[in-house]
């Protein structure tokens, strides 16, 4: 049994890695990012955590943002150092399959200066294999969540462009436990593949059909509006579709499954093999369903009170609105304090929304605030609530989308 320390332990990677080899009964911790980030912790900050550390496995990475090179290449370096100094004895780190010093991208650029280091730092760790995946798909996975979700659109958009070769979540950990139990010398860089190469297209129906989706009609995608969305996505936090990704699927990335063959004393598997033994579930389904509409609910949901906020300042005529609130009993002071203080919090709940910010806690304020306004509307006349157009009993389906964004911007991990 070895001790191990995985780095990014709550990532996609990181989660099926730790499970794999706690399975095989190693003795795994996994630190979440508050206590081990690699894109802020240096090398005296590293070694308390290294102490009686046979083996590091290194699963950190970032898509896009700032902090890419932080993580990918000076953290690295610290981690190498810091391990050199503990006298840990192996460590597997994961790159990408077209990192490079040249790469198209900021993520292969900062992926390949990382390999550079340990190309640099040869001999401190005395086994140490840099893994270079190609696509890895599973359960809980961003590519993977990306692609069933456009799997389970109406109408697939086809995207084409470069071939990848994606290989399993559960092929890539037990690949992992064969290194980290490994007895002789480690390679020191492993190309990680699937059997097969595919296109993008390809994988996705592979995972429509994992879904159990029905088969649906498909339509070429106009590389402008891919470049537009694409465009999009680098404005929102996490996205997993910005320029660098639409630049690395265009690329592509292919290599020769022959390592990873030779360790796993097997080929690996199918992606349609490997998919049909982790079955699709109803929440799998869901997911894939809700992906693109999450993000318009919260956004429909901010524009909605933002527009009620600058509606109430006057675009709605004031002395309607103080009519209002005169059926209610507030007039003078309290009704300029009720209508503008109101108005002030509806636009500002709707801009945090907007921007994302604690969305959970926004909501919940949102539904504070509406129970605030129906109490008080308890005191307007019949007509208001019998109203065609039923203005008050809207809060009830207003309140359910409210509730429903919640749980689905609720993303609090370790």
């Amino acid at each position: 049994m070895a001790r191990i320390l995985i780095v990014g332990g709550s990532g996609f990677i990181g989660r099926h890695v730790m499970a794999a080899l706690r399975a095989a009964g190693h003795d795994v911790d996994a630190p979440g990012r508050r206590e081990l980030d690699l894109a802020r912790v240096d090398e005296a900050g590293l070694w308390p955590l290294l102490a009686g550390t046979d083996c590091i496995v290194n699963c950190a990475g970032l898509v896009a943002g700032a902090g890419m090179d932080d993580v990918h290449n000076r953290g690295v370096a610290a981690l190498l150092k810091a391990a050199e100094a503990a006298g840990v004895q192996r460590l597997i780190h994961i790159s990408a399959l077209g990192a490079s010093a040249d790469g198209g991208t900021r993520y292969y650029r900062t992926k390949g200066a990382g390999e550079e280091v340990f190309r640099v730092y040869a001999g401190v760790v005395p086994e140490a294999c840099v893994l270079r995946p190609s696509l890895v798909i599973g359960r809980g996975g961003a590519s993977t969540a990306i692609l069933s979700a456009l799997a389970a659109l109406p109408l697939r958009p086809l995207i084409g462009e470069g071939r990848v070769q994606p290989i399993h979540i559960a092929d890539f950990a037990a690949l992992t436990v064969e290194l980290v139990e490994a007895a002789g010398p480690l390679p020191r860089f492993l190309d990680v593949t699937g059997p097969r190469p595919m296109d993008i297209d390809a994988v996705a129906a592979a995972l429509g059909r994992w879904l159990g989706l029905k088969r649906r009609p498909s339509v070429r995608m106009p590389a402008f509006l891919l470049k537009a969305m694409a465009a999009f996505g680098g404005l929102v936090p996490r996205s997993p579709l910005n320029r660098e990704t639409l630049a690395m699927l265009r690329r592509g990335n292919t290599a020769s499954a022959e390592g990873v063959t030779r360790i796993l004393g097997r080929p690996p598997r199918t992606l349609a093999d490997a998919l049909a033994a982790d079955p699709a579930y109803e929440a799998d389904r869901q997911a894939a369903r809700l992906y693109f509409l999450r993000p318009v609910l919260r956004i429909s949901l901010s524009l909605m009170w933002i527009v009620t906020g600058l509606v109430s300042f006057g675009l709605y005529p004031l002395e309607k609105s103080y009519a209002l609130m005169a059926q209610i009993g507030l007039a003078g002071l309290p009704a300029d304090a009720a209508l503008y203080g109101a108005a002030v919090l509806d636009t500002l709940l709707g801009v945090l929304l907007l921007i994302r910010w604690r969305p959970v806690a926004v909501g919940a304020a949102q539904l504070a605030l509406m129970a605030a306004f129906t109490l008080l509307a308890t005191r307007l006349p019949a007509e208001y609530w019998l109203h065609p157009f039923a203005p008050l009993v809207k809060n009830l389906p207003i309140a359910a989308a409210t509730l429903a964004m919640m749980a689905m911007e609720d993303r609090h991990v370790r």
